[in-house]
């Protein structure tokens, strides 16, 4: 009784997400974390009589620890604000879109154009709302297949949040397990890398027997109905900015910001350095360009950034870490933890059980950012409880767990129906391209990156197979061990 007592914070914030993002409560997590933290709160007492201030100290000294990442936060958002307005974002496109479309390369293309600018922009829905204008009726122009496109569309927008610099998601579950941004981009990006490539290739392979006449990009744009750009407007209006750039053209040089941010990523400079060094390329190009007016015009796009992490991610991110502190402090996952020990026979599986649980975590809260900040905590806590290892090793387990807590909720998104991510690219869908009414199982058909990258990173994590993807290797046995096993070594001498 005890143990479901401590563990009901969960249930009442799985529940509240679940009601407002399935039902009809409403609610946005910037509400309901602190009623979920304020429950969090009295359970701790009454279980563990934990004193008032003894739980203000505990919740206060978990929201210390994201104070870098907070400002990782601000940053990442005002970069992003900074690539959609300065014409980043249409340079990456444009780019793209001069190598001549046809309905055998739009699903391909598109989904490279997607994957690399939701890197430049850190966000999926962002990345999704710009280009599934340009690409659906570039793809009625040429005659692509509808349902191959949109699942490009989809997963590549998707790329980015799963391994993006200036991603909430990379970055908030990062901050999480406890790893460095730039050090969880390492050890997955390889593996990215491939899940890209492979499927590109299968877009490649069923756009085969396509049409192979060349379409215009402008035509494209121009057939976009008055309707459509108002319901954008309404809801991505930095989609417009993009749009416009797009049609009216920037210099391709504009991706030069980007560039600049990924090597410095690359060689592993901290990740401030590598936000504040597209900010500043970005006003360099940008002022050469003309794409930005005025310095002050440019603070003003850092200005939106902030306020608009401040608003809310941050915000959220200050709850939900208060919210952890306080059930690390009554140990409530302490009985989840002995019951996963027991059924596990080694780390590999241990780790394969944290994979599980983020995907179940994503089904029942239907919402990435609620899955990362409600499971990561859970999935941190099993690793450390359970697994004796070397400082460094541990660092690469956690590594191996944000990644999980990332790709698990972004990629798992695009193959739930009921899902947040799922209802809001129908709808922007819908809203861009009428002649088509999108269902659920149109993004899932044929979203091949998020099929790929969530088979492939259980199976390799339960297998060992990661040893042979460069940098992607988790350490196992005899490097680790479950600390149940070296205690019955230990009974048996």
């Amino acid at each position: 009784m005890i143990t479901l007592l401590k563990l009901s914070p969960i249930f009442l914030l799985a529940g509240l997400m679940m009601g407002s993002n399935i039902g009809d409560l409403g609610l946005d997590i910037v509400v309901i974390a602190p009623i979920a933290t304020i429950y969090a709160a009295i359970i701790a007492y009454l279980t563990e009589k934990i004193t008032f201030n003894e739980i203000i100290d505990a919740a206060i000294k978990s929201v210390k620890g994201t104070t870098l990442v907070i400002f990782i936060l601000m940053f990442a958002y005002a970069m992003a604000e900074v690539f959609m307005s300065t014409g980043v974002g249409a340079a990456i496109i444009n780019i793209a879109l001069g190598i001549g479309i046809t309905g055998k390369t739009v699903a391909v293309t598109s989904f490279f154009v997607t994957a690399v600018l939701s890197v430049a922009t850190g966000t999926s829905w962002g990345t999704f709302a710009a280009c599934a204008p340009i690409f659906l009726w570039l793809n009625h122009i040429v005659g692509g297949d509808i349902i191959l496109t949109i699942g490009a569309i989809a997963g590549g927008s998707c790329f980015g949040d799963n391994i993006g610099l200036i991603s909430d998601t990379t970055v908030i579950s990062s901050s999480i397990q406890d790893v460095e941004v730039i050090h969880r981009i390492r050890h997955q990006g390889v593996w990215s890398i491939l899940c890209l490539i492979l499927a590109a290739i299968l877009f490649f392979v069923f756009s085969l027997g396509l049409p192979s006449e060349v379409g215009s990009a402008t035509e494209a744009i121009n057939q976009i109905p008055e309707e459509v750009w108002t319901n954008l407007a309404a809801e991505r209006p930095a989609a417009i900015d993009l749009l416009n750039q797009v049609k009216e053209g920037v210099p391709y040089y504009m991706i030069l910001p980007l560039i600049i941010v990924l090597g410095f990523a690359i060689k592993g400079l901290p990740t401030l350095t590598c936000l504040f060094s597209g900010l500043l390329a970005s006003y360099i190009f940008g002022m050469f360009t003309g794409t930005v007016e005025s310095t002050h015009a440019f603070l003003d796009l850092i200005y939106t950034g902030f306020t608009d992490a401040g608003s809310w991610v941050i915000v959220m991110m200050v709850w939900i870490n208060a919210f952890g502190g306080i059930m690390s402090r009554m140990q409530a996952f302490k009985p989840l933890s002995q019951l996963i020990s027991k059924w596990t026979k080694n780390v590999r599986q241990l780790m394969f059980a944290n994979g599980v649980l983020s995907i179940l975590g994503n089904a029942a809260l239907a919402d990435e950012l609620a899955q990362i900040v409600t499971i990561g905590p859970i999935i941190r806590n099993l690793t450390e409880e359970n697994i004796e290892a070397s400082e460094e090793d541990m660092y690469t387990l956690r590594l191996r767990n944000a990644t999980f807590s990332d790709a698990l909720a972004v990629f798992g998104s695009q193959l739930i129906p009921w899902h947040v991510y799922i209802g809001f690219y129908v709808g922007i869908a819908t809203a861009v391209y009428p002649l088509h009414q999108f269902g659920a199982f149109d993004i899932i058909k044929y979203n091949f990156i998020s099929i790929i990258a969530i088979v492939s990173i259980l199976l390799l994590t339960l297998t060992g197979w990661d040893r042979f993807i460069p940098l992607f290797r988790m350490p196992a046995e005899p490097d680790v061990q479950l600390k149940k096993n070296l205690k019955n070594v230990t009974e048996s001498k």
